[in-house]
């Protein structure tokens, strides 16, 4: 995965709280491999009922919702159908634990905005899609023309930069851990197994 510091695209506004990850990529389009994308199947159900929908319209790169975005199970599939469809970044309130951590680990920057700063969004991408540049170190992004600065703790900024996960994070001290195994292996070597 590549790492990304700058990104500019397109945002849209998916005015709707409580997206859980069953809404994001229903359970039955989970079987298909995902070497054949799952950006197809993104709120498919959603998109399949309102012909109108954003999505099926506009080649968004952000999305702008309500609170509580990728609740529901821990379905990695999620993120997953968000990444194929080419959505790099999404805004919201609030989103699932566990859907922030496989968020990051698969490039995809879940950023908190306060529900004034997201409805005052919301309302500016009322109009349709909207340019936006996202900087992720400065922890800032200006959508619609209207400026927002948005946290990010050190270690999701790190894997995001480097296009890392968890794997990656810990393998960037190889070096550390080899040598405490060495060191652990001379001192007390009668704890080592055989061979």
């Amino acid at each position: 995965m590549n790492g990304w510091q700058i990104h500019d695209g397109v945002a849209v506004a998916l005015a709707a709280e409580n997206v859980d990850t069953d809404q994001l990529i229903p359970a039955r389009f989970m079987s298909t491999p995902r070497s054949q994308g799952y950006g197809q199947f993104l709120l498919h159900d959603m998109r399949q009922d309102d012909p109108d929908h954003v999505l099926n319209h506009a080649t968004a790169t952000v999305l702008v919702a309500r609170r509580n975005f990728g609740s529901g199970s821990s379905r990695e599939a999620a993120v997953y159908a968000l990444r194929d469809f080419g959505i790099r970044a999404v805004f919201a309130p609030s989103f699932g634990d566990i859907f922030s951590g496989n968020a990051v680990n698969n490039g995809l920057l879940p950023a908190r905005l306060s529900d004034e700063k997201i409805e005052a969004l919301l309302s500016d991408l009322a109009g349709g899609p909207a340019d936006v540049r996202i900087d992720l170190v400065a922890g800032t992004a200006r959508i619609a023309g209207r400026d927002a600065r948005f946290e990010l703790d050190p270690v999701s900024l790190e894997k995001l930069k480097n296009g890392w996960d968890d794997i990656d994070l810990t393998a960037q001290h190889s070096g550390a851990i080899d040598a405490f195994f060495d060191a652990r292996k001379s001192r007390h070597g009668w704890i080592m197994p055989a061979g």
